[in-house]
């Protein structure tokens, strides 16, 4: 980051904010893109309305186009879950997505949330980021509420990994 508060990405200049409700429809194509993949969980738009609250978003501030998401969903009195993390490809390996975590991190903290979580197809990403692999198992019961709707439900073969604050 340098001195304005601003991520480099290259000649391209972003910016990490809170999502609006004018990005919905932007995170749930990215989002369905990476679900028809396999590799994360897609959400509904009436799901990503109802917790837009939770979602960062990356925007190229030269043509506002949006470069990644990721959200921070609160669990339980002390958990909270790095959730749908996603960048658009051509804006991979430059830093955005780790941004887009510290963002949540950050927040989290601020909460007075102590344990942050993630199940993740990509365990390596977090644990450069200070997350260490857990039993799913240790994880508040509330966290499976998502997890019915999945289609690999019960064969869940995310990793889950956790980070003190």
């Amino acid at each position: 980051m340098n001195t304005d508060g601003n991520r480099h990405i290259m000649a391209q200049t972003y910016t990490i904010r809170k999502a609006t409700i004018l990005d919905v429809k932007h995170i749930y194509t990215l989002l369905r893109d990476y679900a028809d993949q396999g590799v994360l969980l897609g959400r509904s738009l009436s799901d990503l309305y109802d917790q837009i609250r939770d979602f960062y978003v990356a925007v190229d501030e030269a043509s506002g186009r949006m470069l990644g998401i990721c959200g921070l969903h609160i669990c339980w009195e002390e958990f909270a879950e790095i959730r749908s993390l996603a960048v658009t490809a051509e804006a991979k390996g430059r830093g955005i997505g780790r941004a887009l975590v510290e963002a949540c991190q950050t927040e989290a903290a601020a909460l007075g949330i102590t344990r942050l979580f993630v199940l993740t197809y990509v365990p390596a990403f977090f644990e450069k980021l200070g997350f260490d692999p857990v039993d799913k198992a240790i994880l508040p019961h509330k966290v499976w509420r998502d997890c019915i709707n999945c289609v690999k439900f019960p064969d869940c073969d995310e990793e889950s990994l956790i980070k003190a604050l």
